[in-house]
C-alpha cells in the first residue's frame, strides 16, 4: 500500500537523520560546545512553517518536527533536566514538550531546588513556571534570579486545561478540593457556582493535590489530566478553567546563552534610587533605542523597606547594537543591572 511505502521511507530518512546528528554530537563533546541550541532549533521551526504548504496546520507540523528534534537531540547525549515538580504538574509537561519524553527528568521540591540542580551541575537545564495569562507573575522564580548566575536559555508558552480530579465519579459528594493556590484562582469562579461549600486546601503543587485526593475520603483535587492516570482517579469536570485563554510561560535555564537568531527577547533586572522621576528615567533608553517592551514587573529588594528590583523584557538580543548602547546608557542611572538573558521568544 502506498502509505505503508511511504512509513518505510519516512523511517528510513529519519534513521538518516539520526546518524548525521550522532556524528554532529560527537563533534560538539570533542569542541565542548552545547548539545541544545535552541536559536537553531527555532529557525528550523520557522523555515519549515514558511515552507509548509499542507495538509498539516502549521501548530501540527511543528508539534512534529518538536518531537523530531527532542528524539534527535537525545541520539547526541540524554540531557538531565530539573523541573519544579512533582511528575505530573505542567511544568513537567513543559519539560517534555520541550525536550522529549526520553530526556533524563528530576523533580525539584521547590524552584529553589531546581536552580541548585542547574547551578552544581546535577542538571544541564532546569525548567521552571515564569507567568500565567489570568493570574500574572511566580514571584519565587523572579526571586530566584537576584541571587542566581544562570541564563535564561529559551522560553515556552503552554496551553493550561484543569480538571477536578476525585475518587468518586459525582461532584455532589465532594467536601474537600485541594489545589496549588494558581490553579484554584483561575477556576476560582467555577468552584464557587458548583462546590460552594467545599472546603479548599493548599497543596504544594497540582500533582501533590492530586495525590492529597487519592488518599482523602470526600475530595477532589484541581489538576491535569495526566495526574487523573497517575494517581488513578476520575475527571469528574473538564476544563473548569474561568478564562478560555488560559496560558503558562515557563522559562528554560541553564549555565549558557544561545546566539541571535533575528527574532530574540530579553530579559533583565535592575535597581534604581529612591527619587523622583527615576523609573521613568530608565524607560528613555528603550524609547530612544526603539526597544519595544513586552513585560515590567517589580518586586521588594528585602534589604530595605519600600526599595525594588525591576525585571523587563523587551523585543531583541544583547549583541545587537543598538541593544548594547540602551543597556550602557541604562546602567548609567542604576544602583545594579543584571542581564537576565537572550533567547528565542515566543511566537
Amino acid at each position: 500500500m502506498k502509505i505503508d511505502q511511504l512509513d518505510e521511507e519516512l523511517l528510513r530518512l529519519l534513521s538518516d537523520r539520526g546518524r548525521v546528528v550522532q556524528a554532529i554530537g560527537a563533534i560538539k563533546r570533542k569542541n565542548g560546545d552545547s548539545i541544545f541550541v535552541p536559536g537553531r532549533e527555532h529557525n528550523l521551526l520557522e523555515t519549515l512553517r514558511r515552507k509548509n504548504k499542507g495538509p498539516f496546520p502549521p501548530q501540527a507540523l511543528s508539534d512534529i518536527f518538536q518531537e523530531i528534534m527532542n528524539a534527535c537531540r537525545n541520539l547526541e547525549k540524554k540531557l538531565r533536566v530539573a523541573y519544579f515538580g512533582p511528575e505530573a504538574t505542567f511544568t513537567h509537561q513543559a519539560a517534555i514538550k520541550k525536550f522529549g519524553r526520553n530526556a533524563r527528568y528530576e523533580a525539584g521540591r521547590t524552584i529553589a531546588d531546581v536552580f541548585a540542580d542547574v547551578e552544581k551541575g546535577r542538571a544541564d537545564y532546569g525548567v521552571v513556571p515564569i507567568e500565567n495569562s489570568t493570574e500574572g507573575v511566580v514571584n519565587h522564580t523572579l526571586d530566584m534570579f537576584v541571587e542566581s548566575e544562570l541564563s535564561i536559555c529559551a522560553e515556552l508558552e503552554m496551553p493550561i486545561a484543569h480538571y477536578l480530579l476525585s475518587k468518586m465519579k459525582d461532584a455532589g459528594n465532594i467536601r474537600i478540593i485541594f489545589s496549588f493556590p494558581q490553579p484554584f484562582a483561575q477556576c476560582r469562579r467555577w468552584v464557587d457556582a458548583r462546590l460552594p461549600g467545599a472546603e479548599v486546601r493548599e497543596a504544594s503543587s497540582t500533582a501533590d493535590a492530586a495525590r492529597l485526593a487519592s488518599r482523602t475520603k470526600h475530595s477532589a483535587a484541581i489538576a491535569s489530566k495526566l495526574a487523573a492516570d497517575l494517581y488513578g482517579l476520575n475527571i469528574v469536570a473538564s476544563r473548569i478553567e474561568d478564562a478560555s485563554a488560559n496560558f503558562t510561560r515557563f522559562l528554560i535555564i541553564g549555565r549558557s546563552e544561545p546566539q541571535a537568531t533575528g527574532r530574540d527577547k530579553t530579559s533583565i533586572m535592575f535597581s534604581v534610587k529612591d527619587r523622583v522621576g527615576a523609573l521613568y528615567d530608565m524607560l528613555v533608553p528603550f524609547k530612544k533605542y526603539h526597544l519595544n517592551l513586552t513585560k515590567i514587573e517589580s518586586r521588594p529588594t528585602r534589604q530595605r523597606p519600600w526599595e525594588y528590583v525591576f525585571f523587563v523584557d523587551f523585543a531583541g538580543h544583547r549583541s545587537e547594537p543598538r541593544v548594547k548602547r540602551a543597556l550602557e546608557q541604562l546602567e548609567k542611572s542604576c544602583v545594579f543591572l543584571k542581564i537576565l538573558g537572550s533567547y528565542p521568544r515566543t511566537e
